[in-house]
């Protein structure tokens, strides 16, 4: 099993920057993936971002050149540093930990961008 702890969503205005950080602990097998997927109302849970332990990333399109993914694998965490919000980046965060074809899911945090 392995646990997800998820924080740094919160409110912040068009233009703003939010950091969200996500500690695994438990049964951490590597190589792993660990990423971000947000789920917009009336939506399908998307993929934001997501990155290896040996350091590649992915990004979704449409937050290409605004987000930062990074890890720490010492500590198990992933960074997600996100610039240049606008208000279609409101959604729940969820963390997410992909192990020997095994997915493991945070709680999730609300990012919302709004004036």
């Amino acid at each position: 099993q392995v646990q997800l702890v998820e924080s740094g969503g919160g409110l912040v205005q068009p233009g703003g920057s939010l950091r969200l950080s996500c500690a695994a602990s438990g049964s951490i097998f590597r190589p792993n993936t660990m990423g971000w997927y947000r789920q917009a109302p009336g939506k399908q849970r998307e993929l934001v971002s997501h990155i290896i332990s040996g350091g590649s990333t992915k990004y979704a399109d449409s937050v290409k050149g605004r987000f930062t993914i990074s890890r720490d694998n010492d500590k198990n965490t992933v960074y997600l540093q996100m610039n240049s919000l606008k208000p279609e980046d409101t959604a729940p965060y969820y963390c997410n930990f992909r192990a020997n074809l095994y997915d493991y899911w945070g709680q999730g945090t609300q990012v919302t961008v709004s004036s």
